[in-house]
Order: structure tokens, then sequence, then C-alpha cells
């Protein structure tokens, strides 16, 4: 997954203003907690990030 593509999903999924807040404000356990911006600037993969959002906010499989 392309970070264009991660932050595409999490605007789709939680809308522009929750989604940046979300990304820059939620620590994550599971992301050693780091918030979403913190963990895919030291290079997490989108991928994963957005398996650890779905995970965490209960996004449907059919949106994962």
């Amino acid at each position: 997954m392309r970070l264009t593509h991660f932050r595409e999903r999490m605007t789709e999924e939680f809308g522009a203003a929750r989604a940046d807040t979300l990304a820059a404000d939620h620590v994550f356990a599971e992301l050693d907690r780091q918030t979403v911006n913190q963990a895919l600037e030291a290079g997490w993969d989108p991928r994963a990030v957005w398996r650890v959002v779905c995970s965490t906010f209960d996004v449907p499989s059919e949106r994962r």
C-alpha cells in the first residue's frame, strides 16, 4: 500500500478532519506507542499501520 492510498483510506473511513486528528494525536500500543504519523515517519509499512487502525477502531472487513 502506498502512503497516498493509506491517507485516502483514512479520509474515506474517518472523514478529513478526524483522520488528520487521529493520525496526529492517537497513540497506538501496537505501533510501539506511536501515533500514525510517527510510525509512518519511522518507516512502518502503511499497510501494517492501516491494519492496526482498522483493528483498533473496528473497521468492517469489507473496508479494510
